[in-house]
């Protein structure tokens, strides 16, 4: 009975401090709330509205019905328009589309004659949900016969697998693992440093010592960029050996890229580490920053597939910007400027996290 007694004693101190531990009682609601209605509403596999561009060298009826056909499918969003082809390949080489529609000029005659493909699907294979969802969409195309009677032919629309001719998913992944594997241990490294300086009690000491705050900030970053700089020569060597992931843009540029992101996910982790009060709760946050990443980022689902709020959400995490960059370079060839908007997005975050986890740290002190 005693036993009893002490044992629902410790029990009512443990539930009186997870009540007084407001972040930790949050976490205890927001994680499964969050992973609920990202499982629930994000992911998405019935992939719509893939952007896309067209280019219709005919310009006829039956070419511009064409078009008004594979708009009204939804599963492409046409929302561009070029003169040629080999623009087309431009905009997948930068990642702007997922699929090009090119339509030559003597497209009537195809479909009269139904002698060779009428029409071309130049699809960005890397994924290769994607790939699958232009194959259906050719399968369920409207073509026209001779007296413009509307009629489905499949037989007329030839898809073209840009990237991955193999479809390989490991293609796909594997550059998508790079972020993934710097997110969760950069931001979790660097989220318990300053906690753990605070528990041992060595903060008080760096205090009364005339390093200043950036200081202490860029010293804590500098040794992890190092060590992820190493995980990323060995994820992108395994890659390379073990599942022959093509390597088609510049050395230099993955390093760049990857140096940014590493950067800014440091910088993540040090205004984690300033908010959390203990380890725990600075690895708590650490993995519900890390799994909206995962699920969010177009990193296991294309990202046109999922509503347009969770899009909205995605834009703001940083490994949402990396893996265009990063699949841009190794799995298209683009060159890094081609894709300045993402950079500048990740050098925002990373300059707005540090100069906030700066002032915070201040904060403390005082």
């Amino acid at each position: 009975m005693k036993s009893l007694i002490r044992i629902f004693a410790v029990m009512r101190k443990e539930f009186l401090q997870l009540s007084r531990d407001r972040l930790t009682f949050g976490m205890i609601v927001g994680i499964p709330l969050v992973q609920l209605l990202m499982f629930g509403y994000a992911i998405n596999t019935d992939v719509r509205n893939l952007s896309a561009a067209f280019a219709d060298e005919a310009d006829t009826h039956l070419s511009r019905e064409f078009m008004a056909e594979l708009s009204a499918s939804q599963v492409i969003n046409l929302n561009q328009r070029v003169s040629s082809v080999q623009e087309l390949n431009q905009l997948l080489d930068a990642g702007s589309i997922s699929i090009g529609v090119y339509i030559p000029d003597d497209f009537d005659r195809r479909i009269i004659q139904r002698d060779r493909k009428a029409m071309q699907l130049l699809v960005d294979g890397t994924d290769p949900i994607i790939l699958g969802v232009a194959q259906q969409l050719a399968a369920l195309s409207i073509t026209f016969d001779s007296q413009s009677n509307v009629r489905s032919d499949p037989s007329l629309i030839e898809v073209r697998n840009y990237y991955n001719p193999e479809r390989r998913s490991a293609v796909n992944i594997v550059p998508g693992l790079v972020g993934v594997i710097l997110t969760m241990t950069m931001v979790l490294f660097t989220a318990v440093a300053i906690v753990r300086e605070k528990e041992r009690g060595n903060l008080e000491l760096l205090i009364n010592t005339p390093v200043k705050t950036p200081e202490l900030m860029l010293g804590k970053i500098f040794p992890y960029i190092l060590i992820g700089l190493i995980q990323l020569i060995i994820i992108l060597s395994l890659g390379r050996f073990l599942f022959a992931v093509p390597l088609r843009g510049s050395e230099v540029d993955i390093f760049y890229v990857s140096l940014l992101f590493i950067g800014t996910n440091l910088s993540l982790g040090l205004l984690i580490s300033t908010i959390s009060k203990t380890q725990f709760q600075a690895m708590q946050m650490a993995f519900f920053i890390l799994l909206p990443s995962i699920l969010l980022s177009g990193f296991m689902f294309p990202f046109e597939g999922m509503p347009v709020l969770a899009q909205y959400i995605a834009e703001v995490l940083p490994l949402t910007h990396f893996n265009r960059l990063i699949r841009g370079i190794i799995l298209r060839g683009a060159d890094m400027m081609s894709m300045w908007d993402e950079l500048a997005a990740l050098a925002a975050f990373m300059i707005a996290t540090l100069a906030l986890a700066i002032v915070r740290f201040n904060k403390r002190l005082d």
